[in-house]
């Protein structure tokens, strides 16, 4: 745990009340005792420093993954791009335009993970995490856009089937399946394909991509054995209809996420239970979780306890049983008794 030095500073209200405040940069700090004219809360705000730390752990293992997946995957592409070219392929067409796409949200991702490191400021008081989120997005759209293209392109070549050169179009498509297991391989092991979102749109981008290999290899069979060249579109589709089922897990989860949806892994009815199970609690009301970026959320919430009860012994369980059961580290709590009133909040 960080221990930060603080001045502190009062200033009063036009109803005279005098507020003071505790100024810490980050990580763990509280007001307590704070007047608003004859009310009085008690508010924390609470950050630990190990959960800082294993997000810039995993920051580092998640950059270190998509460099070394960029790299292998524009290669790869340069390869699929001449190859198709060279063997006629829709398949491998279709997939070295799914690699440039890839490419493309591998060197966002990475950008992204170099915004999200920046410190917050005064304008952006959570900082700049959101970008990954916004990333991850715009990876999930443009997944469904190559997937339209190639099953659009598909339609004209199941009509009029070409000519395809199998036996080359299968051995550049191994090629190719082979550099994505490896890029798939190296963000999973350096990475949190799982966690992160960001991270999870570009592994995603990247099994798209070998299972565009998988079809090309599997049209290429079909076409050199049999000489049915419509398998060629026609595989082109079904891998087409795989991307865009893990691109609409990704769109979803973004969208949840900028809607400040409460986290999947997380029930509001369990917190609100396990938060009025404190001695002295009431109850629990305007109760928000939300997702700051990818392992990192937050909770904010007001606890009405009893005349008699302390409320530091009250709050400090709270944090610590949101802490230990929901893995919240950034929580802010407000404190109140019967002889605090305020305005019904709009959300």
């Amino acid at each position: 745990m960080h221990q930060h030095s603080s001045d502190k500073k009062s200033h009063s209200h036009k109803d005279n009340a005098s507020c003071s405040h505790a100024g810490h940069s980050e990580h763990d700090h509280a007001h307590t005792d704070h007047a608003h004219g004859n009310h009085k809360h008690d508010h924390s705000h609470a950050h630990h420093g190990h959960h800082h730390g294993h997000h810039h752990h995993a920051h580092g293992g998640n950059k270190q993954g998509l460099l070394i997946a960029l790299c292998i995957t524009a290669g790869i592409m340069i390869l699929e791009f001449i190859g198709g070219l060279w063997t006629n392929s829709l398949a491998l067409l279709s997939d070295s335009g799914h690699m440039l796409s890839d490419a493309g949200s591998l060197f966002l991702s990475l950008i992204a993970l170099g915004f999200a490191a920046k410190p917050s400021s005064a304008s952006k008081s959570f900082g700049f995490h959101r970008i990954e989120i916004l990333t991850a997005l715009f990876n999930a759209l443009t997944l469904f856009l190559i997937a339209g293209f190639i099953i659009w392109e598909a339609f004209d070549r199941f009509l009029h089937p070409p000519v395809v050169a199998s036996g080359s179009m299968m051995i550049i498509a191994s090629i190719g399946l082979l550099a994505n297991l490896l890029s798939a391989w190296s963000l999973m092991r350096k990475g949190d394909v799982h966690g992160n979102l960001n991270l999870r749109s570009a592994y995603l981008h990247i099994l798209g991509d070998a299972l565009g290999s998988v079809g090309a290899i599997v049209a290429g069979a079909v076409m050199l054995i049999f000489g049915w060249y419509a398998a060629d579109p026609i595989i082109s589709v079904i891998v087409a209809l795989l991307i865009l089922r893990g691109a609409w897990g990704v769109l979803k989860s973004t969208i949840h996420i900028l809607m400040e949806g409460t986290p999947a892994e997380v029930s509001l009815g369990e917190v609100k239970q396990v938060l009025e199970g404190i001695d002295g609690v009431i109850n629990v009301h305007d109760l928000h979780i939300w997702t700051i970026t990818s392992g990192l959320d937050a909770l904010s919430c007001h606890l009405l306890i009893a005349d008699d009860r302390d409320s530091q012994t009250i709050l400090q369980q709270a944090i610590h049983r949101i802490e230990d059961r929901f893995r919240i580290n950034h929580s802010t709590i407000q404190i109140e008794n019967s002889t605090n009133t305020h305005s019904e909040l709009k959300v």
